[in-house]
C-alpha cells in the first residue's frame, strides 16, 4: 500500500474550519528528537489528524498516531521492536491563559502564528507515548536478573539505625 508523506506545515484553523482531515507517513529520522530515543532511525509512523471546531468555537486537532520502531532493551541493550499507538484531543491556543482555560480533557496546542509544524505535533505525541523503560520477554532476553542485587537481609544488617542515638538518650533520661 502506497501512503502519502505527512505534509510539514499546515494552517490548523483554516483546516479546523474547513474539518480537514490528515492522513500521512512519516519515517523516525524525519524527527530527530524521536529517533534519538530509538536503537536506529528505521520503521513506520502512521499519523491521522481530524481538525474541527466544537461547540464553543474552540479550533480542535484530533491525532492518532501508530509507529513501529526499534528501542533499546534495557535489560539485553540489544534492539527490541515496540509499536506506539497514542491518541489525544488537542485545542489550539495562542497564549498560556487560554491554555489554563481549557477543559481536563483537552491538551493544549500552542501555536505560533497561524501555521502548524505538523511533524512537530506528531514528535511531541510519540515521545510522550513511548514506554519509559522498554523489555524483551525474559525468555527472548537471556540475559537474568538473579545475583545481580544483594540480599535484603545483609542490606539491613549492613547499615546502623539513625534512631538508635535518640533511644539511647532517652534512656539516660530516665536514670
Amino acid at each position: 500500500m502506497l501512503a502519502e508523506p505527512l505534509p510539514t506545515l499546515l494552517d490548523a484553523r483554516k483546516a479546523a474550519q474547513r474539518g480537514v482531515t490528515i492522513r500521512g507517513v512519516l519515517r523516525p529520522a524525519q524527527l530527530p528528537g524521536f529517533a534519538s530515543l530509538l536503537a536506529h532511525g528505521e520503521g513506520e509512523i502512521t499519523v491521522v489528524l481530524e481538525f474541527s471546531r466544537d461547540d464553543q468555537e474552540r479550533y480542535l486537532v484530533d491525532a492518532a498516531i501508530e509507529a513501529d520502531v526499534t528501542v533499546v532493551c534495557q535489560r539485553c541493550l540489544g534492539p527490541m521492536e515496540e509499536h506506539i499507538s497514542c491518541r489525544g484531543s488537542l485545542a489550539l491556543v495562542l497564549t498560556d491563559q487560554q491554555a489554563a482555560a481549557l477543559p481536563k480533557h483537552l491538551d493544549p496546542l500552542l501555536l505560533d502564528g497561524q501555521m502548524c509544524n505538523l511533524h512537530d505535533l506528531a514528535e511531541e505525541e510519540l515521545i510522550l507515548a513511548l514506554p519509559p523503560f522498554s523489555y524483551h520477554e525474559q525468555t527472548v532476553c537471556g540475559v537474568s536478573l538473579e545475583g545481580l542485587s544483594d540480599p535484603v537481609e545483609e542490606i539491613k544488617q549492613a547499615r546502623p539505625n539513625p534512631f538508635d542515638v535518640l533511644g539511647q538518650l532517652k534512656l539516660d533520661e530516665e536514670h
